[in-house]
């Protein structure tokens, strides 16, 4: 345990001092290779033999030396619990050893930040695995995420985490893209609003969350991972940057990391004006810029911008990036002579080092009384044998795994029913489960998951959680009924030889449950994930066969869909007597789908990406321009099967008595409308109600329409509510032809609707008055007030 300096302090060990002249004492008193120790990450215990976790993992071929680094002081340490499974006390345990060792080395007793991955849970062993973003992004409910974001960074406190590499942010434009997954939608308004919740969650329990990528990765040619990026500037700045704007004003995130991708053959690792100019002196974030793995290197082995190691740091460094990660490399030895030999100013070392030192000195690293004991162990005898610890600190407790059930649960979106659902209390007497997903325990967690992530390449380690499979969840669902099972195929390997078993058993079902979809993976090991894109949206291997020859034998089939991203479904998009769609939904996934099967929970979830109708029209999103939907100039028709913002209900809505307050508004003001949601079904439901916005002459080419606001109804069979929208003229704001965002007269639509293909309401209005410019204090939201209404 590090022994607090005697008083009176140093001016930097003075709570009593601002942080600031703490810092600026602290780096008066370095070296420059103590500056640069802070600049760069060390990764303990992972293998140079492969990419196991990270890309690129084997560059790490130059085995790290504490001992010589150590005195020097170190900035981050990598993954403690991510790379290898660790019993959670263990970790915590081996954690604060190693951080008491940082600090007893280098002579201003400086600990480590400790960083891990936190995309869907906290990525360690016996931690909750929580749905994956494109399932928050289906529940359409930041409230929800923000509350599941706070457990998740509770948890990464509890045993020494300060920081997550959490929430993406990335806009998708291509599902093919194997980190589909990974993000929370194709719109930026939707992926803005429930990332920075997450972001609100992970800091209100002291956790910095990173924002990635950024920026434009997920707009990679082909949806190939790491693919150069060829978009616009238009492009770039009314939909990639969005989100990230969004986070860094309303969110409070303190970090950022650069993404792999060069846009234009600028890679944003040394994108200056990305880094610096847009994120730092126009939105005014004080964080640290962080790299994405290997990142820095990759500038010279990679984009090609840089000959040597030395010059790939020095153009990091110059654009903004502060930390290497995940371990030391170019801001070692390299960066370090760069300086010497005048090839990159020590300022900008200092400027970066004063970045990391404000953020340790923010979470209490540099106080007097700072103790490298986790308050997971803070009551535990840390001396005795640390065998006596494990097992003492749960990471799954029973509140986590009840709050990742009810994001499951919202997250399930149904998008199609013919009527059965919800299946009756009593019937089926056999239900026929078939598919590779059928009996798979790990079929509900994404690349990220610690199980999938880490656990794969472990065989023999234990699970670490409960993971229900479908089977299991149905036998506990349908009690009285019989359930018969056959895998029919794999995820991904094209055998039929297991056809025949499965139609036999599904001509002697009343109901078959189709369970399809994806496996989670890394760099090729999965069909989803990082590293494993696709090459058509059809269904991996011969899940497509099964399927049509599923429906071919008669029984309503209600195919149900554990996956990362959406897929053409071919004919079963029109003939399945339903569809259910779950993205990666989770330790508490199979359960939330076989409660909306019972009709135990009503389905909730809405579309965050289109569902493909044909497999080869990418890329395609709703957020296209007119020509970039079904058109006379083209053979080629991208209309989905399911459209962004679609799921139905087991009830009926009602929406009417739309009244605008005025249909003239200045450019500079708002316009006012309300409406009535009701009820008229005989069940409880959820309405999500979309607000999109359609421009229909602008002087440069706009998306048909955008969504620009939403607000999820809970309604009581017969109730009604009257929902109140003031939108702001800032919503119409778009980037104009000099490069400026510009607000113009005209006049507009404002579609409420159900969906992005189910306009439900329309207000017409007229903007009045100049051409107005607009910057990053624009207004970013519609406000929505909801009122019962008398009598409903």
């Amino acid at each position: 345990m590090a022994t607090p300096p005697p008083a009176p302090y140093p001016v930097w060990r003075d709570p009593a001092v601002s942080a600031e002249e703490r810092v600026e004492a602290l780096i008066r008193e370095m070296t420059l290779k103590e500056k640069i120790a802070q600049l760069y990450g060390v990764w303990v215990g992972a293998s140079d033999e492969g990419a196991e976790v990270a890309p690129h993992q084997h560059d790490m071929e130059e085995p790290v030396d504490l001992d010589e680094l150590l005195p020097d002081g170190l900035g981050q340490l990598t993954r403690p619990f991510g790379t290898i499974p660790v019993d959670p006390a263990l970790g915590a345990l081996s954690l604060m050893r190693t951080q008491a060792r940082i600090s007893a080395a280098n002579r201003f007793g400086i600990p480590a930040v400790a960083h891990e991955e936190c995309l869907a849970g906290f990525a360690a062993w016996g931690a909750t695995a929580y749905p994956v973003p494109l399932s928050w992004g289906a529940t359409f409910n930041p409230r929800l995420v923000r509350e599941m974001a706070a457990a998740i960074g509770r948890d990464l406190r509890a045993v020494g985490v300060h920081q997550g590499l959490a929430p993406v942010l990335d806009v998708v434009r291509d599902v093919r893209w194997g980190r589909v997954e990974e993000t929370i939608g194709e719109d930026p308004y939707l992926v803005g609003t429930i990332a920075t919740a997450y972001v609100q969650g992970l800091e209100s329990s002291g956790v910095v969350a990173t924002l990635k990528h950024f920026a434009g990765y997920s707009a990679s040619r082909a949806g190939r991972n790491l693919a150069p990026v060829g978009m616009g500037a238009r492009e770039l700045a009314d939909v990639i940057l969005p989100p990230f704007e969004m986070a860094v004003r309303e969110g409070g995130a303190r970090s950022v990391m650069h993404a792999y991708t060069d846009t234009d053959g600028v890679p944003s690792a040394a994108d200056e004006r990305l880094l610096t100019g847009l994120l730092r002196e126009t939105w005014g974030f004080t964080g640290t810029v962080v790299a994405d793995y290997f990142g820095i290197t990759f500038l010279k082995t990679l984009h090609g911008v840089a000959g040597t190691l030395g010059e790939a740091a020095g153009a990091a460094l110059t654009a903004g990036v502060d930390v290497e990660l995940p371990t030391v490399k170019a801001f070692g030895t390299p960066l370090l002579d760069a300086v010497r030999r005048g090839h990159v100013a020590e300022g900008d070392v200092d400027r970066a080092v004063r970045r990391v030192l404000l953020q340790k000195t923010r979470l209490g690293l540099l106080d007097p009384d700072w103790s490298p004991v986790p308050p997971a162990l803070r009551d535990a005898d840390t001396t005795a044998d640390p065998e006596t610890l494990r097992g003492t600190v749960d990471l799954d407790t029973a509140a986590n795994r009840q709050l990742a059930a009810r994001v499951a649960e919202q997250a399930v979106v149904l998008l199609r029913n013919d009527g059965i659902l919800p299946l009756s209390p009593g019937t089926p007497r056999r239900i026929a489960l078939i598919g590779p997903n059928s009996e798979a325990p790990t079929a509900v967690l994404g690349c990220y998951s610690f199980p999938v992530h880490v656990g794969g390449q472990h065989p023999g380690t234990p699970l670490g959680i409960d993971l229900p499979t479908l089977r299991d969840a149905l036998v506990a669902e349908f009690p009285d009924a019989e359930v018969l099972v056959a895998r029919g195929t794999g995820v991904d390997d094209g055998d039929t030889e297991g056809f025949a078993e499965a139609l036999a058993l599904a001509r002697r079902a009343d109901v078959v449950v189709a369970a399809l979809g994806d496996r989670a993976g890394l760099f090729g090991r999965g069909t989803s994930g990082e590293g494993c894109d696709a090459e058509s949206l059809v269904l991996p291997g011969a899940q497509q066969r099964l399927l049509d020859a599923l429906l071919d034998t008669g029984t309503p089939v209600v195919t149900t869909l554990l996956a990362g991203r959406p897929y053409a479904l071919g004919r079963a998009a029109d003939e399945s007597a339903a569809v259910l769609q779950a993205f990666f939904p989770g330790e508490a996934g199979t359960a939330a789908i076989a409660s909306v099967l019972s009709g135990r929970t009503g389905p909730s979830g809405r579309l965050p990406v289109s569902v493909p109708r044909r497999p080869g029209v990418q890329p395609s999103t709703y957020l296209a321009s007119r020509l970039g939907h079904t058109s006379e100039v083209s053979s080629i028709d991208p209309t989905p099967a399911f459209g962004f913002g679609h799921g139905l209900t087991y009830t009926v809505f009602a929406w009417d008595d739309l009244v605008v307050e005025e249909a003239e508004v200045p450019t500079d003001g708002a316009v006012r409308l309300a409406l009535t949601v009701a009820n008229t079904g005989d069940r409880s439901g959820t309405e999500v109600v979309q607000l999109y916005l359609h421009d229909p002459v602008a002087s440069v080419v706009q998306p048909a329409q955008r969504l620009i606001g939403y607000v999820r109804l809970d309604l009581a069979p017969g109730e009604r509510k009257r929902v109140h929208v003031e939108v702001p003229a800032d919503l119409a704001s778009f980037t104009g032809r000099t490069g400026r965002r510009v607000v113009e007269p005209g006049e507009l639509e404002l579609r409420l609707s159900a969906s992005s293909t189910e306009p439900r309401l329309t207000a017409r209005l007229t903007l009045t008055g100049p051409v107005r410019r607009v910057d990053h204090h624009r207004r970013l939201h519609a406000r929505f007030t909801v009122r019962p209404c008398a009598g409903g």
